[in-house]
């Protein structure tokens, strides 16, 4: 099985990459640039000499037809695109092109071609908007509230049209926050890890962050891909939500890393107003409950464990 992941160089790409590997795939990703890309997410997971790499413009439909037919793939992963909410306000275009064109393309050029490739699309529990409390399920309706869930409910709907009228194999993940040590530091969770360290290693300096009283499912990315790769098993494509059914506070987030590293969170931590978004979710939470029935998929890992393990992996990092 020859497998195409977009957005390789990204957190999920990379643990797909090394759980496709696993399962005895030749992988491909695929990144803007990938002459210019350090690819350090598959150095650090130890498989950047197992994955060829090729150079694909997603927003370009003769770029991804070409890399299609190039390699020819059984199974494509679409996870690339702006990944940012907070970063979606400032470049709304780069997001909705990068993201909903990004899908159309993809979708269009395995039409074209005319081969049986399966395709998984990254969804994103933020079209769901504010959840109020109650776990959203594949049946809930969407109410984006950033540019960038405005996309991902768009690339839903493509993916949703596309499957329906040309009978492709196509299938959305609707992924709720899952994190790991291989997030970018401009995500808010691996902030807090990364300056809570340093603050535990000496460092004066205080942590700012915006609204800590947003609540999010948050899960373990590495077991997350897994799901992926179950949808695209399956007979028939279906769309899935994909979580741990449980909703915390970031302020939750916030209390467990600094309480790990032995410190009172409370006289390290700072609302910065400019860091307030212009519209936001209080309430994030997924029903798992069709993918465990379906894919016998379920997630192991609490926040508490999410916590614990990318707290060890940035104390073992700082040592090298």
């Amino acid at each position: 099985m020859k497998a195409l992941i977009c957005g390789v160089s990204g957190q999920d790409g990379a643990y797909l990459a090394r759980l496709l590997l696993s399962k005895g795939y030749t992988v491909c990703g695929a990144s803007r640039d990938a002459q210019m890309s350090s690819f350090a997410n598959l150095v650090t997971l130890g498989i950047r000499e197992n994955v060829t790499t090729v150079s694909l413009a997603i927003n370009d439909f003769r770029s991804v037809l070409q890399i299609i037919q190039q390699v020819e793939p059984d199974e494509i992963y679409n996870l690339a695109g702006q990944s940012s909410v907070g970063l979606s306000f400032e470049q709304p275009v780069e997001t909705l092109e990068s993201i909903s064109i990004g899908v159309l393309n993809l979708l269009e050029a395995i039409r074209f071609t005319g081969r049986k490739i399966k395709f998984y699309n990254a969804g994103s529990s933020e079209s769901f908007g504010d959840t109020h409390g109650q776990a959203a399920n594949e049946d809930t309706p969407f109410s984006p509230r950033s540019p960038y869930a405005v996309a991902k409910a768009s690339a839903y709907w493509i993916v949703a049209n596309y499957r329906e009228a040309y009978g492709l194999f196509a299938c959305t993940g609707i992924l709720f926050n899952h994190e790991s040590p291989l997030r970018p530091t401009r995500f808010v969770t691996r902030k807090i890890i990364s300056t809570a360290c340093r603050i535990a290693a000496g460092s004066k300096e205080t942590l700012k962050l915006g609204n800590i009283s947003i609540a999010r499912d948050w899960g373990w990315a590495p077991e997350y891909v897994d799901a992926m790769w179950k949808m695209l098993q399956l007979e028939v494509p279906e769309d899935f939500v994909i979580a741990t059914g449980e909703e915390r506070k970031l302020e939750e987030f916030i209390a467990l890393t600094f309480s790990s590293l032995q410190l009172d969170w409370r006289n390290h931590v700072e609302t910065d107003p400019s860091l307030l978004r212009p519209s936001d979710i209080l309430h994030g939470c997924g029903n798992p409950a069709k993918a465990f029935k379906v894919l016998g998929w379920r997630a192991r890992y609490r926040l508490e464990d999410v916590v614990e393990m990318m707290v060890d992996a940035e104390r073992a990092n700082s040592l090298r």
